[in-house]
């Protein structure tokens, strides 16, 4: 186990000690102590995240190459990477008999968007930890969780498209046409599992059983543990679900929980009769698939650390039922137009490890204090959380503005998005290695990162 890891990770550790006694009061104390003030930036991680598809020419058959690009990740000054081995198909790249290998993901290469088939056979994830722990790196295993399968320009693939019999687990959506099973729509895009499916949950468990079984893997981090979107999940299952968390019938389904086209950031006044409860049920949901999957990595490898990945927005996450706050964090009036009472209750923070922070502002919004700013995303993120889990927060270099800003205004704003967010929170994330292989960026991560870490 690395000096880095240990360092930090025996300090939260102790932490979370302090931390789950004062829960056991009014959920209105806020800790002694501040997770900023007792890390030097030098010594706070630096994380990049490694997406599967995008990254699959590179590294689905060449081992040389995923050394090549960890070295120059080691040399920026990053401390960490998450290697996405569950992409959004829902097949692995790791060892498991719970789902299929996947043999081909679709990337973009100069003649466009191009299948990308794996033929070698040896160890996806393991020649990552192999690479990463050569360098002094750490290894985190990115997993995108209730996704079953994907479908782009170049076909559909996965798990719910193979398997009919399980066409029950992928979620339900609340059209203006009616409620229809995602599988039936021929939108590109992520096709998921509703998340209230019990038999989703034990399978989503028993490959991280697997997964946490990688004696050499430094964690495990949860994207996309969320619903599809607010008119996810409307299912028969999901109805029997809801009402029984309700202890009675809702005659008019589901006009008295949502109504079709309700949208995040306008909800209807007056409101349906059960939609804040809907709301927060989607949010218990959540917390407590999180519970369960944490005590399933746990149980395998206690000292494997688990978390998540989140949008830094959370004043519009209720529309994916996630509150990734800590369950001590009180939720301001302005948020009662969504949020029960109840609803706090149900922030996972505290179940978390480590929680990175997608800080996704535009190249001109680095510094700030609210939302919509890297700084302010990455700030408000750790107010929320509470010091409950490490908050390590940053940018995606390479969508939205970022896409069609100048190379050097892209540059800059990477240069300052490291002093950015190590200001704010407990270490550095960047999404994507893609976008700092594709531009040739790489020295303007190494230069923000010598800046922000400088004694």
């Amino acid at each position: 186990m690395k000096q880095l890891r240990s360092i930090i990770f025996w300090s939260l550790s102790v932490f979370m000690i302090f931390n789950v006694t004062g829960c056991g009061g009014n959920g209105t104390d806020t800790p002694e102590w501040e997770w900023d003030d007792d890390i030097p930036n030098a010594d706070k991680p630096r994380i990049i995240w490694i997406d599967a598809a995008a990254n699959f020419p590179d590294f689905a058959n060449n081992k040389e190459n995923i050394l090549r690009d960890l070295t120059l990740a080691k040399d920026a000054g990053f401390t960490g990477i998450v290697v996405d081995v569950r992409p959004t198909t829902g097949d692995v790249l790791f060892d498991t008999d719970v789902e299929n290998q996947v043999s081909w993901l679709g990337a973009w290469l100069p003649g466009g968007f191009t299948k990308i088939e794996r033929t070698a056979t040896w160890d996806y994830l393991q020649a990552f930890i192999d690479a990463g722990h050569s360098l002094g790196l750490d290894v985190y295993a990115g997993v995108n969780t209730f996704s079953g399968g994907n479908t782009t320009s170049i076909g559909s693939d996965g798990m719910l498209f193979r398997n009919s019999s399980r066409k029950e687990w992928a979620t339900s959506l609340l059209t203006t046409n009616g409620i229809i099973n995602t599988l039936d729509r021929t939108a590109s895009g992520a096709k998921f599992f509703n998340p209230v499916h019990e038999d989703v949950q034990n399978y989503l468990c028993d490959m991280l059983t697997d997964l946490a079984s990688y004696e050499d893997l430094d964690g495990i981090i949860l994207d996309r543990g969320r619903f599809d979107g607010f008119d996810s999940d409307f299912s028969d299952y999901t109805r029997t679900k809801f009402e029984n968390y309700l202890g009675h019938p809702v005659a008019n389904f589901p006009n008295d929980v949502m109504t079709p086209g309700t949208a995040v950031g306008s909800l209807p006044s007056p409101q349906p009769t059960y939609l804040k409860k809907w709301m927060e049920f989607r949010v218990k949901v959540i917390h407590d698939f999180m519970e369960k999957a944490k005590n399933t990595v746990k149980a395998v490898n206690p000292e494997m650390q688990f978390g998540v990945y989140v949008g830094g927005w959370y004043g519009s996450y209720y529309g994916v039922g996630v509150n990734w706050a800590s369950p001590r964090y009180t939720l301001p009036a302005s948020y009662s137009h969504w949020a029960t009472p109840e609803y706090k209750n149900y922030g996972y923070a505290d179940l978390m490890d480590i929680i990175l922070i997608g800080a996704y502002a535009a190249p001109t919004r680095v510094y700030g204090s609210t939302e919509w700013t890297i700084q302010g995303f990455c700030s408000q993120a750790a107010d929320k959380i509470k010091g409950d889990a490490l908050v390590v927060g940053g940018p995606d270099i390479g969508n939205g503005d970022w896409a069609t800003a100048t190379d050097a205004a892209t540059g800059q704003a990477i240069v300052q998005s490291v002093d950015a967010a190590m200001s704010a929170c407990d270490g550095y994330f960047l999404f994507d290695m893609i976008h700092l292989k594709k531009k040739n960026q790489w020295h303007y991560a190494k230069e923000g990162i010598e800046a922000a870490t400088a004694e």
